[in-house]
């Protein structure tokens, strides 16, 4: 498969990119390389390998759920700068 200088010039229009006959050549050569490239995986032996949705194994890394004292409602609002009996007072952003 290779790539045509009409087909850039498509890519660019769908892009809305206006360029010049050399960059055209120039991108043409670029992708032609690109293509030329992954064709080599072509070469590769697949036949026994599994498909993969990752590289690598996914495991779990949430931690697990321990029960611990929360911290208490005085001591949360000791250093806030404006608060209630029970809340944190903030300025209001929406009107």
């Amino acid at each position: 498969m290779s790539v045509s200088i009409d087909d850039v010039k498509y890519i660019a229009n769908l892009a809305k990119l206006n360029f010049d006959e050399k960059e055209l050549e120039g991108f043409t050569t670029q992708f032609n390389d690109i293509l030329a490239f992954f064709e080599k995986l072509n070469e590769l032996d697949t036949e026994n390998i599994e498909p993969l949705s990752h590289p690598i194994p996914n495991e779990n890394v949430f931690r697990d759920d321990k029960v611990v004292k929360s911290i208490e409602r005085e001591e949360a609002l000791k250093n806030a700068p404006d608060s209630s009996e029970e809340f944190f007072k903030v300025p209001k952003v929406i009107s």
